[in-house]
């Protein structure tokens, strides 16, 4: 009886998925999500890059695992990304807090807590400025320049609902109901979007 050949990638280690998670956390971390490369993750990690893209996929990809969210980002950003400019603002408040009233909610709330808690706020960062609202940056920079500032003050609006209504839980915000917010929200998100800045 011969011995069959197998085909295909061969599998990594034990473990090589978590060692690659932890290096990539830690450089994503200490060097940004720009100045983070695959490749570097990979020659950390002791494994070849097509192992990380074949865990992974793409970095972005690789940086939402090292933040370990129930959810995908990519999907809850469809409905934004496809929205009118000047609707984006009510968008983005609608998108956000579905995900934060949803089964999913509790996980990703205690996900944002840990990263606070372990002085990860590199990677809230990272995660707001490159994977939440890049896309939205470029898309609202006028005039040009101006996208970076209009999308930080969006994540200073839409962190401090965050903290107030499901971790700080003061109410009466923490029991209004989500459509109220949106209302409340949306005009404010939209002026830092496309309004006159000082």
């Amino acid at each position: 009886m011969t011995e069959q050949i197998r085909t295909g990638r061969r599998p990594g280690r034990p473990g090589t998925r978590e060692t690659i998670l932890s290096v990539a956390r830690a450089r994503f971390a200490s060097t940004g999500f720009d100045k983070t490369s695959v490749r570097a993750v990979a020659a950390e990690a002791g494994v070849d890059s097509a192992l990380v893209h074949h865990y992974f996929g793409t970095k972005r990809e690789l940086f939402v695992a090292c933040i370990a969210l129930p959810t995908d980002p990519a999907v809850v950003l469809r409905p934004v990304l496809a929205a009118n400019t000047e609707d984006l603002g009510e968008a983005l408040i609608t998108a956000v807090l579905a995900v934060w009233e949803s089964e999913a909610g509790d996980a990703v709330v205690a996900a944002f807590r840990a990263m606070i808690a372990g002085g990860d706020t590199s990677l809230l960062g990272t995660f707001l400025m490159h994977i939440v609202l890049k896309d939205i940056a470029e898309r609202v920079d006028h005039p040009a320049g101006s996208g970076q500032l209009r999308v930080n003050l969006v994540a200073s609006q839409m962190s401090g609902v965050l903290l107030t209504r499901h971790i700080l839980k003061l109410e009466p915000l923490a029991s209004t109901p989500a459509e109220k917010i949106v209302a409340s929200v949306a005009p404010t998100l939209q002026r830092y979007l496309t309004g006159e800045l000082p």
